[in-house]
């Protein structure tokens, strides 16, 4: 350790393991002479480190008694950074299945803080509120996820157990392109080997994987959240919808995420085509957008359309 800094940091590696040692003992370790110790030891006062100096045949240098040093030095702005970054985590749905994974660690970045920042920082996830809603999760083993991450960022065949939503279970080898967090779901969208295809794998319903023996390369400009979008987008649904949007194909795809439908430019506007379970849903989307707009298909949304106007139409008569 050639580095003056490297050699405070060991310095106080050492005296962390407790007891006191003299400053002979600690330049030997060090590599150093005694004066420098005795600086090294300054160095630790000077950053708030209580480390004690014993005179005597028996002195030398320890950490005072019962002290504690964090495993993390953290800024109060680092500090903050970290628990807004769980509870936001928590919140969105962000977790895996060790549901607890993410409250101790809160609980122990809280311990080692100064008591009067863990205040602080208690006093403002207690008083804090965030727009949109809280999602319920469906969380991925944790194993699970990082060996599908590092098998897509090192291009490795992964081998999978697979459950579909028919609780049909199936083992698959797949080549992950990459994995995409959306509404509190993860996936994993890679070319599936059964197939040949590109496929989209929701991460909660794997229940074992491993990487194997091989590479893969990713086709040029795949996007892996477009895809998973797109397919989404595409999940069967008990209406097939189509709507012209009399609007620009830009001014849609500001509006309409990937996720809702596909846009198509036309000759009259932009051409939306959806599935939808509810149809009153859908009404609600195309009046929320304030464009004109020719339903195509199915023949319910006009009722349906209708319907919300008429109630809307009644909401803005009462008490007059």
């Amino acid at each position: 350790m050639a580095r003056p800094t490297a050699r405070v940091l060991a310095l106080l590696e050492i005296l962390q393991s407790g007891g006191t040692f003299s400053v002979a003992d600690l330049a030997r370790r060090l590599g150093v002479d005694e004066r420098t110790v005795r600086r090294y030891a300054a160095h630790l006062l000077d950053l708030g480190i209580p480390v004690e100096a014993r005179r005597g045949r028996y002195g030398g240098y320890r950490l005072a008694p019962g002290y504690k040093l964090p495993p993390l030095m953290l800024t109060d702005e680092e500090a903050v950074a970290i628990a807004l970054g769980l509870a936001a985590g928590f919140r969105a749905g962000l977790v895996t299945a060790d549901h607890a994974a993410a409250e101790s660690a809160a609980a122990k970045l809280r311990r080692v803080l100064p008591a009067a920042l863990a205040r602080r920082i208690d006093a403002l996830l207690v008083t804090m509120d965030v727009t949109g809603p809280v999602r319920q999760p469906a969380p991925p083993g944790t194993e699970v996820l990082l060996v599908l991450a590092e098998a897509a960022r090192h291009r490795h065949p992964v081998q999978l157990t697979y459950t579909n939503w028919h609780g049909r279970s199936s083992e698959r080898g797949l080549d992950p392109y990459g994995l995409v967090f959306h509404n509190g779901r993860w996936y994993v969208t890679g070319r599936d080997h059964a197939s040949g295809a590109v496929r989209t794998f929701r991460l909660d319903r794997i229940g074992a994987t491993h990487a194997t023996d091989g590479t893969f390369e990713v086709p040029a400009g795949f996007d892996p959240t477009g895809h998973v979008l797109a397919g989404l987008a595409s999940v069967p649904y008990a209406h097939d919808v189509s709507v012209l949007l009399h609007t620009s194909l830009a001014q849609a795809r500001r509006r309409i995420p990937p996720s809702v439908g596909t846009l198509t430019e036309v000759p009259d506007g932009v051409r939306l085509t959806t599935r939808a379970e509810h149809l009153d849903g859908a009404a609600q989307m195309l009046a929320g957008l304030g464009w004109p707009f020719t339903i195509e298909r199915p023949a319910e949304l006009k009722a349906e359309v209708r319907a919300l106007a008429a109630r809307l139409l009644t909401h803005a008569n009462a008490g007059e």
